[in-house]
């Protein structure tokens, strides 16, 4: 049996086989089961760790011809799953052997882009997550030097030493606050107040950090993709790259099932749209088809009247919007790409309904 298709199962896949083998993971620590029934599950187990390990050879097998980089996350989980029950299994001679079949928790995640975002906005805000944990540890330190001092002499049992006081600290400073440590004195309820704002604080700031750097990170992501599709609009093509930026800004991406309705003849119209791949129908007297490169829905956009005619998508359309109030602003900052829409939209209106809707067609040697 060849072992490349395994290595193409599925995330869901994945997920259901990590989820039947940590199953009977639990099962098997259940007191006094039955020999037969022990044996199924590690039977079981058995044949999950043979799939991954089908699943791995596969892996291995495709990374000669992928980039290593981006293949590496889902080979480092693929080699942990193989080798760490196995090890187990060698290595340990105990009955908790099937314990650590757990590392398939990992196997869901094999093809998650998470990680690789997580890296990513870990290592930019490196920086800023270094200094709070710096002022997170001497803040710990501080305080379980503070409930030393004050409580040694009260509670020499649970403060009498720094280390015995660092767990207090631990736990009053994440503000879970269990209740096995609690100052006595006055000044340590004091300080257990102060150790509790700082904790709050310094979470916030972490949790600030983290939300920053995966809204930056998306919003790059964003602006890449959006980027590429309207780089892909012959009308963008020969824009230079200052006014590029503020159309990538200006426009919202957005896909559209086959058969779907665009826009209705008759609707207020607050948005023209540019086609970057598929087809679409325009429901004239005489049915107009425009492809990719063309755009539609402008002259509800420049006259403010209803929409002319209804739009469908014949197949999958990948479309840009512009709405009226980026209109303007595309308006000032390239006015040659604006020139372009009006003349169009005048041409469709004065027009028949071919000659005037092959002029979306026609953008492309316009641009």
């Amino acid at each position: 049996m060849s072992a490349l298709p395994f290595s193409k199962i599925s995330a869901p896949l994945n997920g259901l086989l990590a989820a039947v083998g940590l199953v009977a993971v639990a099962a098997l620590t259940t007191p006094d089961l039955a020999a037969a029934t022990k044996l199924a599950l590690e039977f079981l187990l058995a044949g999950i760790w043979a799939i991954y390990v089908l699943q791995l050879i596969g892996t291995l097998i495709k990374q000669r011809t992928r980039n290593v980089r981006d293949s590496m996350p889902a080979l480092v989980v693929d080699v942990l799953a193989v080798l760490v029950p196995l090890a187990a299994f060698l290595l340990d001679g105990t009955r908790d052997q099937s314990l650590y079949c757990a590392i398939w928790l990992l196997k869901p995640l094999r093809d998650s882009t998470f990680f690789r975002l997580m890296g990513r906005v870990l290592t930019s805000e490196a920086r800023n997550l270094i200094g709070v944990t710096s002022v997170f540890a001497i803040i710990l330190f501080g305080a379980a030097l503070a409930a030393y001092l004050i409580e040694r002499d009260v509670q020499p049992d649970k403060f009498g030493s720094i280390p015995q006081a660092m767990w207090w600290a631990v736990v009053t400073l994440s503000t879970t606050g269990y209740g096995d440590e609690i100052p006595q004195s006055f000044a340590g309820r004091v300080l257990a107040g102060l150790v509790m704002m700082c904790g709050i604080g310094i979470f916030a700031l972490w949790a600030g950090l983290l939300a920053t750097g995966f809204y930056e990170e998306v919003r790059r992501q964003d602006f890449v993709r959006n980027w590429q599709l309207v780089a892909a609009v012959p009308l963008f093509q020969k824009v230079g790259s200052a006014a590029l930026v503020e159309v990538v800004r200006a426009l919202r991406p957005r896909v559209v099932p086959a058969g779907t309705v665009i826009c209705r003849k008759g609707d207020i119209g607050d948005r023209m749209f540019f086609i970057v791949e598929g087809r679409v129908s325009v429901a004239t007297p005489n049915p107009v088809e425009l492809g990719s490169g063309s755009f539609f829905g402008e002259m509800a956009l420049i006259t403010g009247e209803p929409r002319s005619a209804t739009v469908s998508a014949l197949t999958e359309v990948s479309l840009l919007s512009l709405y009226a109030v980026d209109f303007q602003m595309l308006s000032k900052s390239s006015p040659e790409i604006a020139e372009i829409i009006r003349r169009t939209a005048h041409e469709r209106r004065g027009g028949t309904s071919d000659s005037s809707f092959s002029a979306g067609e026609e953008t492309k040697s316009t641009s």
